[in-house]
């Protein structure tokens, strides 16, 4: 176990038991949802990719896009 995991749950053991739960829940929650965009990312078949890319380029060529400075801009 890493230092820093040990740190994590040194603080938790500190924690009420219902606070402990809820960070543990939402701590799995997101380790089961990294899991199903791994899954997701390593099934995608070069066919998939190049579709995807087909298509980002498209949109590019009509000018259908909004930099990603642009949409960082105003906030």
């Amino acid at each position: 176990m890493t230092k820093l995991l040990e740190q994590v749950i040194a603080q938790l053991k500190a924690l009420p038991d219902d606070e402990q739960d809820a960070i543990a829940a939402r701590f799995l929650a997101e380790m089961e949802d990294e899991q199903r965009w791994k899954a997701q990312f390593e099934s995608t078949t070069d066919n998939q990719w190049d579709q995807m890319a087909e298509r980002v380029g498209q949109e590019i060529a009509s000018g259908n896009i909004t930099p990603l400075a642009e949409g960082f801009s105003s906030m």
